[in-house]
């Protein structure tokens, strides 16, 4: 409830405090002050200079006023939210005795720095990591990303951002010790490729994101990953549709001829995995002037397909990186958020009730966390009503039930079993580990 009633308060913060409106504000003092510079100037009079400045007190103090209004009810919606923020955060302390990440800077500083480079904040984490240096050390000046690459726009399909990243080149010389496994370089370059492609399919533009599945189809390929076949044919529907979605003139490299030889030169080497899909978008061909109303109608319908390829697009290419498509941080201080308040009101409640938490290993309740937000389930074992654990893994019996290891190990009698479950009887070693 804390939370939701914070995203309210946050809703209602973004309608109510707009500094769109001061800047707004200035802009028009400062017209005011240049026209009437302006006017000065060109009469070059006396009396003329005392008229226009007579003329101009009253305009200035009106938009002076109107500029306090609105810098008034930005610090007043900020001020609520910060209650609001007192509010959902209580000051309790937590039921731990010691911060656990404490020792463990170096890995909060990587993870820190990978996610700026992650972002695409290159210049942030530059000055990050010279933040980390030791007083007396100084990094040299870094080379301008933007001088080498002029076209490097970034645009993150989780977050619907787009900037361009005029940030600084951090070379794996620059860097601590504690992070050198990041070869920052190469990590630098690679996101500010990734960057500079998600920013062409924000576009529509889906040629840099095709080369780029060409020149890695074998990995891609060996993932069993769908993405290069996916952008051939978000591209052939998008060259079918012609002037209604590029605005291109048809012709014989748009509209349906184009298509045509588009899909003629590109899907002869998918043949073998999406023959069936290849036929639809043949077949839709003799729809082509009522494709709406076609069988293949849905099959066309790409209102929400470029975000989905941008999506693939991002977890593939992360995932050759031997990286996730989320920033670790940001899951991280994501889950902590929501789950928080709720063990804040479980701290309160237990002490109000006397109780201590005693487990160690893990939580009195449940953490209310998103599904995409869970990683690695946790199985509670049927016959001992214990959690499994990576000594006390759960296994997998012949008969598809499911229980931990050394409950299997207690009803075996010897080297055999009978499940708990059904009448299946077998052998102990037969049963294979579950890995969550």
């Amino acid at each position: 409830m804390a939370v939701l009633q914070l995203q309210k308060d946050l809703d209602k913060l973004s309608r109510s405090a707009k500094l769109a409106d001061a800047v707004e504000d200035v802009d028009n003092i400062i017209d005011l002050l240049t026209a009437a510079r302006e006017r000065v100037a060109a009469a070059n009079d006396p009396h003329t200079t005392c008229l226009t400045l007579t003329k101009l007190q009253n305009p200035i103090k009106e938009e002076l006023d109107g500029l306090n209004r609105d810098l008034n009810q930005v610090y007043k919606a900020w001020n609520e939210f910060n209650k609001s923020l007192k509010t959902a955060f209580s000051k309790d302390t937590l039921p731990t005795e010691h911060d656990p990440m404490e020792p463990h800077s170096a890995l909060i500083n990587r993870a820190i720095a990978m996610h700026l480079l992650r972002e695409g904040q290159f210049g942030v984490a530059s000055t990050f990591i010279n933040e980390l240096q030791p007083s007396s050390e100084t990094l040299p000046t870094f080379q301008s990303r933007t001088q080498m690459s002029p076209s490097t726009s970034t645009f993150h399909p989780s977050s619907s951002r787009s900037q361009p990243p005029t940030d600084t080149l951090i070379t794996d010389a620059d860097i601590p010790s504690d992070l050198t496994a990041f070869q920052s370089q190469a990590l630098q370059s690679s996101f500010a490729d990734m960057y500079s492609i998600l920013s062409a399919l924000k576009a529509q533009n889906l040629l840099p994101a095709i080369n780029w599945a060409r020149e890695n189809h074998v990995e891609l390929e060996a993932r069993g990953s769908n993405l290069e076949f996916e952008l051939c044919k978000l591209q052939f529907i998008w060259l079918f549709k012609g002037s209604s979605v590029n605005g291109l003139p048809d012709s014989q490299e748009n509209g349906v001829l184009g298509a045509l030889k588009y899909g003629r030169a590109t899907f002869n080497r998918f043949q073998h995995r999406h023959l069936h899909e290849i036929q639809q978008l043949a077949c839709a061909l003799v729809y082509s002037p009522n494709l709406a109303e076609s069988p293949y109608g849905p099959v066309f319908d790409i209102s929400a397909a470029f975000e989905d390829v941008a999506s693939s697009f991002t977890r593939e290419f992360c995932s050759l990186l031997g990286l996730s498509a989320e920033s670790p941080l940001y899951v991280a201080a994501t889950a902590g958020a929501l789950a928080l308040p709720v063990l804040a009101k479980y701290t309160s409640l237990a002490k109000a009730k006397g109780t201590e938490w005693t487990t160690t290993d893990e939580l009195a309740f449940e953490t209310p966390l998103p599904k995409s937000m869970m990683y690695h389930s946790i199985f509670v074992c049927p016959v001992s009503r214990g959690q499994t654990t990576e000594s006390n893994p759960p296994v997998i019996l012949p008969c598809g039930h499911v229980l931990a290891r050394e409950s299997l190990q207690k009803l075996a009698k010897g080297s055999r079993y009978k499940c708990p479950y059904c009448p299946s009887e077998g052998i102990v070693k037969d049963a294979k580990e579950i890995i969550l």
